[in-house]
């Protein structure tokens, strides 16, 4: 085996992975689920229409709701051993601790469990009945009941929420608020009844909810629109599909051409049905966000325009024929100090803008640092970026990544932050100094065991301020490791293998990139895997009719956008 073979086999990575995002609300643990049955909303008691996952369902206490029904939830959930202060507030101000007193009941016409929204089954005795309220459930969801006897948890939800917002936001509450209803025998809440009513709209998807992002998406627009009005928008007949220069899971990306102007552009082509049903329509939202916000940072990858058609979504965004790291690593097995002194200057400089806008990277990796024609680095694909206004207190949880990537506290299911980019970024400095992985394993569980457990080796051929600073980006304590601001070494910019510096000259683009990819013409794909580029250029057609007829044309609402920078 030749030299290049072995490293090429040394730096293959497994695939970027992210477990389901599970949604924890009151104690309750959220996962989106395909329910193979009719199932109704505990909360609203709507149907969960869809042929994708249509709703939510707690890991714990097994409760279904609609996804933009689960942040109304007030109560605890039962099956959680853990007590919010605002659960034991809301029992303190409200005394809303009202047991239910059900009774075996024989039910005449088909009727839904009021917690996991599943049917009754049986022909006699088939669930419970509260004698009080008039809610049904199953035996076995008897003990998961929370203590709501006669309150209308939706209306109670939607009052607390109007008093949250308060009078100036009281036009972005949910319509309809009623008054709080805490009622006897004689006043019942909705119940889940019985199946006529409920089947409407039977082959209606679910609608992502944008009420979280309105705002900011209108902001972002402002800032290039500069309210002078609509600016072109743009779609599939705009432009000329050439070549495939990558694939995955979601779709694929391909080299595109304007017709008419003679521009090329990489188009990431999303398929709907993917994002539905892996439950990522938060996240496309999230890089659409990112890729419009990177047009203030010149080491971003900038976005064109964004578009969908009833199959996909598409980003079209600039064209970087200098290829990846990964790509030219394999070249030359390994980079020099000063080369990847370099690129960690620039990746240190987009890292931290990002950063200062509350946004976590959370996939840095060789093959998402892409060069353009003159040499200098981009950060691409936000799929898995991470914002301010869809994390916990400012801390995230989902375990993703790529696994040679990942960082200790992401293993160990710890909430974290912007610390994780800062041990990517250590794995990506030693790959280029050292041409393989600081972490080894035969599988996942080995690999993770390394990380969590092994001291990297550090070569001869590395500078002593080189093993410094990696050593100290793979301090095992987030608070502490080099980039954050309790690291005992000081800011990251002052560390000594940056000795020498001019930060404001990287800021600005000014220092001359040491390799300048050998491009021939601005469609060049020579720096791409040929096992793409030689690829029949199409988009995979969705031959499930059914399915494309259950999506929503309002649940990627707003998802269109075009930058004017592009267009001036």
């Amino acid at each position: 085996m030749n030299s290049r073979a072995e490293n090429r086999n040394s730096l293959l990575h497994l695939g970027a992975i992210k477990h389901a995002r599970v949604h924890e609300i009151r104690g309750h643990q959220f996962v989106a689920t395909f329910f193979r049955q009719p199932t109704f909303c505990s909360l609203c008691s709507d149907f969960m229409w869809g042929l994708n996952k249509q709703g939510y369902q707690c890991q714990l206490c097994s409760t279904a709701v609609h996804k933009k029904c689960h942040e109304k939830i007030i109560m605890h959930c039962p099956g959680s051993a853990k007590n919010t202060k605002e659960t034991i507030a809301l029992k303190e101000r409200f005394k809303v601790d009202i047991p239910h007193r059900f009774r075996t009941y024989n039910y005449k016409s088909p009727t839904f469990c009021d917690h996991c929204g599943s049917m009754l089954y049986g022909l006699f005795k088939q669930g419970l009945r509260c004698e009080v309220c008039g809610v049904n459930c199953h035996h076995k969801c008897e003990k998961l009941m929370s203590n709501l006897c006669g309150v209308n948890q939706k209306q109670l939800s939607e009052a607390l929420y109007e008093i949250k917002r308060g009078t100036a936001a009281s036009s972005s509450c949910p319509p309809n608020i009623g008054a709080l209803h805490i009622g006897n025998g004689d006043s019942k809440p909705p119940s889940n009844g019985s199946l006529p009513n409920k089947l409407r709209n039977f082959f209606k998807t679910q609608q992502y909810s944008m009420e979280n992002h309105a705002e900011h998406d209108e902001y972002m627009n402002n800032i290039w629109t500069g309210g002078d009005g609509p600016v072109k928008k743009f779609g599939l007949q705009h432009f000329h599909l050439m070549k495939v220069l990558g694939k995955g899971s979601f779709g694929k990306v391909m080299l595109v051409e304007l017709k008419g102007k003679s521009e090329y552009y990489a188009m990431k082509c999303l398929k709907k049905d993917v994002i539905l049903e892996d439950d990522d329509t938060e996240c496309t939202y999230i890089e659409r966000r990112v890729l419009i916000l990177a047009s203030q940072c010149p080491f971003l990858c900038q976005l064109f325009c964004s578009f969908q058609t009833n199959e996909y979504l598409f980003f079209v965004m600039e064209y970087l024929n200098g290829g990846d790291l990964m790509h030219h690593i394999q070249q030359v097995k390994k980079f020099d100090e000063n080369r990847t002194r370099f690129y960690a200057c620039e990746i240190i400089v987009a890292l931290q803008f990002l950063h200062s806008n509350n946004i976590i990277y959370r996939d840095l990796k060789l093959d998402n640092i892409l060069l353009d024609s003159e040499g200098h680095v981009k950060l691409a694909d936000f799929g898995m970026a991470k914002t301010e206004m869809n994390r916990e207190n400012g801390m995230a949880s989902t375990f993703c990544g790529t696994p040679d990537y990942i960082s200790p506290e992401i293993i160990k299911g710890q909430l974290y932050n912007e610390a994780v980019d800062f041990w990517s970024f250590g794995v990506l400095m030693y790959e280029m100094l050292v041409g393989q992985s600081p972490f080894h394993g035969e599988g996942e569980d080995e690999l993770f065991d390394s990380i969590l457990n092994e001291r990297p080796y550090f070569p001869k051929t590395i500078s002593k301020e080189a093993a410094k600073c990696l050593s100290a980006l793979f301090d095992r304590n987030p608070n502490t490791r080099l980039g954050m601001p309790e690291c005992p070494d000081g800011p990251i910019r002052q560390h000594s293998f940056f000795r020498g510096v001019d930060w404001k000259r990287f800021e600005t683009r000014q220092v001359p990139p040491p390799f300048k990819p050998n491009i021939k013409s601005s469609s060049d794909v020579s720096n791409f895997d040929e096992d793409f580029t030689n690829e029949k250029v199409a988009l995979t057609p969705v031959h499930d009719k059914s399915l494309l007829e259950s999506i929503d044309p309002e649940a990627f609402l707003n998802f269109s956008y075009t930058n004017p920078q592009f267009l001036s």
